[in-house]
């Protein structure tokens, strides 16, 4: 049931006049009172709502919150320059915005503090071998692109040792990174198999490595990559081994904000463009043979044919060329960083193409 007001109409007109009488005695309307307020002004909410890509454009530069302490994907060597596989995807995305693979900067982050200088603004995309989970992409509010390197958690001890399995680490103590999956999936795997062991939790990667290295753990645990890629810089390498046992799906790829529709879509179709790149054979030295192709897939991919790049809010219809041509495919950039020829040699395996027993996949430009 619905209530209604119930007004005296001889109160009220009275409360009228005397209103008036008081509004002639006191003259016109002072101005109304500036009001302390933590709410955002229009101006600020305007400034909120601005696309990613806006801000980017306008500021002349990408930043791309990484690794400084990874060889082979994010690695700040002792002439300042930053090296790896996930600085290429850093460099990628620069080329498509501006035409200029080096329009960009790292934002070096550690692995605890990297979502928060995401999510505040400080950098424009985390491209840091950060692994997809659904916390990750729920409770902390981030989109994640493409998967660009299928990874797998594993765990490395000294070859004197005499360690074969996880069995043989009980009571061991093990090094391990504070703020990353690789904390949890080590407590959540030992826990399964009922072998108790001492953590050694530690904020940087430097310290967790060195830590080891020094002796004053038992075993050390990482993505795989990151246990390849650390091996090659400990005093003595071949003093080590990686265990042949897996603790963890690893998927690490780039991530950005949720709520940008627009810039979530440009940072993937960047990364599906250097796998589509690799799928036509398409490298940053033989482009040029491809301009006068036929088939309509590879024109739409190198901007000949339909208006792609438009529909993530670029005007240079050659975005993904330019990626191509600077940067390079899939290969390229994998190879150049990880592949046979590096320290690494890092075996491709599920980081392959679809076509080559991987499963590196992408969508078609359509």
């Amino acid at each position: 049931m619905k209530s209604r007001a119930k007004f005296n109409k001889t109160g009220m007109i009275l409360s009228m006049v005397v209103g008036m009488i008081i509004a002639a005695c006191i003259g016109p309307a002072a101005a109304p009172a500036v009001v302390e307020s933590d709410e955002p002004t229009a101006p600020a909410m305007q400034e909120e709502a601005q696309s990613t890509l806006s801000i980017v454009q306008e500021r002349g530069e990408l930043i791309c919150v990484s690794n400084s302490m990874l060889p082979g994907f994010g690695f700040l060597d002792s002439e300042g320059n930053f090296s790896g596989f996930d600085t290429d995807y850093c460099h990628a995305i620069a080329a498509a915005v501006f035409g200029d693979a080096n329009a960009m900067e790292i934002r070096p982050a550690t692995a605890k503090e990297r979502f928060t200088v995401l999510s505040s603004g400080e950098g424009d995309v985390l491209v840091r071998n950060t692994t997809w989970t659904m916390s990750r992409d729920t409770d902390l509010g981030l989109n994640f692109a493409p998967t660009t390197f299928y990874d797998g958690q594993g765990i490395m001890v000294r070859k004197d040792s005499g360690v074969m399995s996880l069995a043989d680490l009980s009571g061991a103590s093990i090094c391990v990174a504070t703020g990353t999956t690789t904390e949890l999936n080590l407590a959540d795997q030992m826990a399964a198999a009922g072998i108790s062991y001492e953590p050694v939790v530690l904020e940087t990667a430097d310290e967790v490595f060195n830590t080891y290295d020094a002796g004053r753990c038992d075993a050390v645990t990482t993505d795989k990559s990151g246990l390849v890629s650390r091996q090659t810089i400990l005093a003595d390498p071949s003093a080590h081994v990686i265990l042949d046992v897996t603790l963890s799906k690893e998927p690490l790829g780039p991530a950005v904000r949720h709520g940008d529709d627009q810039w979530f879509d440009l940072v993937s179709w960047v990364v599906f463009a250097t796998i589509l790149a690799e799928e036509h054979g398409i490298t940053s030295t033989n482009i040029d043979s491809f301009m006068n192709s036929e088939d309509p897939n590879i024109r739409k991919l190198l901007g000949m044919e339909g208006d792609f790049c438009a529909k993530i809010g670029l005007s240079n219809a050659g975005c993904f060329a330019d990626v191509i041509s600077q940067v390079g495919n899939y290969a390229e950039i994998y190879n150049r960083n990880l592949g046979p020829d590096t320290i690494f040699n890092l075996p491709r395996g599920l980081n392959n193409l679809y076509t080559d027993g991987g499963i590196l996949y992408a969508p078609p430009i359509r």
